[in-house]
Parts: structure tokens; sequence; C-alpha cells
């Protein structure tokens, strides 16, 4: 309980002491690097608090020189802060009940993280077209695309929006398996257990050579490669039944 108090009053410390001064910063000179900065080093200090370590592998297959698609299962509120400090600045495709956290919305907002109303199918095609943009000008993105955090840590099916997003971008797509954030803050809960998390790289995914007619073939491989990089109580019953076969 004391490492999830002292994890709340950082979250306040960002919010309101630090986020508030580096958003008017950014508003006033449209540089939005210090509050990306800030917040990827609370990230850091907000896992080192809670006593839980990275463990990263396969950072070397990110391509260099061109905007890519990172996707990631997604099985706590841990997976941010864990997988931020190991991605080159990134922008963010998110729910927009994000955007209206007091000062962090602004920040996401100024930064160009693209919100998602996923209740409105037009607003969310709308927000795909944004993200397509922003790709092609040479910004990478994160996705979750399960949509919403797992219930059980085992992982959910894939949404096909960031998947034609990338397509519709020719952006290639790095599948990034993180194990163990469920048992680190189970979905529902406060309290932050100590543990590792594993971050994992998988090879990147071309889309340039495929169409929108291939996603569902698309979808399957980020999948397979994402489940690659979790333990046996992460997959799928269905899946573990059929690997264990």
């Amino acid at each position: 309980m004391l490492r999830s108090i002292l994890l709340s009053l950082l979250c306040l410390l960002f919010i309101f002491v630090l986020g508030t001064p580096l958003v008017l910063y950014a508003l006033l000179t449209r540089k939005t690097d210090p509050v990306y900065n800030v917040g990827v080093g609370c990230a850091r200090l907000a896992l080192r608090l809670g006593g839980v370590r990275l463990d990263v592998r396969g950072r070397e297959r990110i391509p260099q020189g061109q905007a890519v698609v990172f996707m990631c299962n997604h099985e706590s509120n841990i997976d941010p802060p864990a997988i931020f400090p190991c991605l080159p600045p990134v922008l963010v495709l998110a729910k927009k009940e994000a955007f209206r956290i007091p000062v962090l919305g602004p920040a996401m907002r100024l930064r160009g993280f693209v919100p998602v109303d996923r209740s409105d199918r037009e607003r969310a095609i709308e927000a795909v077209d944004e993200a397509c943009r922003k790709l092609h000008a040479g910004q990478s993105f994160i996705i979750f695309p399960e949509g919403t955090r797992s219930p059980d840590g085992r992982l959910q099916p894939l949404k096909k929006g960031g998947f034609i997003m990338a397509l519709r971008a020719g952006a290639p797509i790095v599948p990034v398996s993180l194990s163990g954030t469920f048992r680190i803050m189970r979905k529902g809960e406060i309290a932050v257990h100590p543990g590792t998390v594993r971050v994992t790289f998988h090879d990147s995914i071309r889309t340039d050579n495929r169409s929108i007619e291939d996603r569902d073939a698309l979808i399957e491989e980020v999948r397979q490669a994402l489940l690659s990089g979790l333990d046996d109580d992460e997959w799928p019953l269905e899946d573990l039944q059929k690997h264990r076969a």
C-alpha cells in the first residue's frame, strides 16, 4: 500500500507541480520535448518506487530512419510507464477519456497524441486518418490493439483499426510483448507489487507490400509474435490448449 501511495503522490507531483508550467511553456513556445522527456523520466521513477524492474530484449530490432507502429499487448496500468522508457519518441493513439485528465490531457494534445472515440465510428475513422498523416510525416506511434486492459492478463482479440492505419501508411509494425505487468498491477486494483516486466521487441513486419485485404493475415502474424513473448498464463486458454496438444 505504501508503494501505491508513493506512486499516487508522484503522479500528482507530475501533473500539477511539474506538468502545469511545462504545459504553459509548450503553449507559449510550441516546444513539447521538455514535457515529454519529464513524463518519461517520471515513468522511470515510478517504476523504481514501485519495485518494478525492466528486462528489455530485442531493442536492436527497431527499424531506424523511418516511422513505425509499435503494437503492444495490454495487461495493466503499468504497461505505459514500462514501455515508454524503452521507445524512441512516439505518439499515441489513445481513448478520448485520457484527454480529459487535467494538465495531462492538454499535454497529450500539444504533443500530437490522437484521441479515439470508440463509440463513434465516424470519429474513429477521422482519428485513424489523422494518425496516417502523422505517420507519413515521419512520426512513430504506439498502440494497444486489444483496445483495453485484459481482465485476466491473457491476450485478448486484436482490433482492426491500428492495422488499417499501418497498412494505409505503409509503416512497418513492431510487435512488443509485455510480460508480467498483470501480476504487478491487476485491472481494478490500486496495489502495485514489486516484480520484473519482460519487454520483448519482435522483428518488424512490413506493410508496404500488402493491401487492406491482407489485414486479417497481418493481425494473426502480429498476434503470434506477441504470444511468443508471453508466459503460459498470459496466453488465451484456447491457444494454450492447442500449443500444448
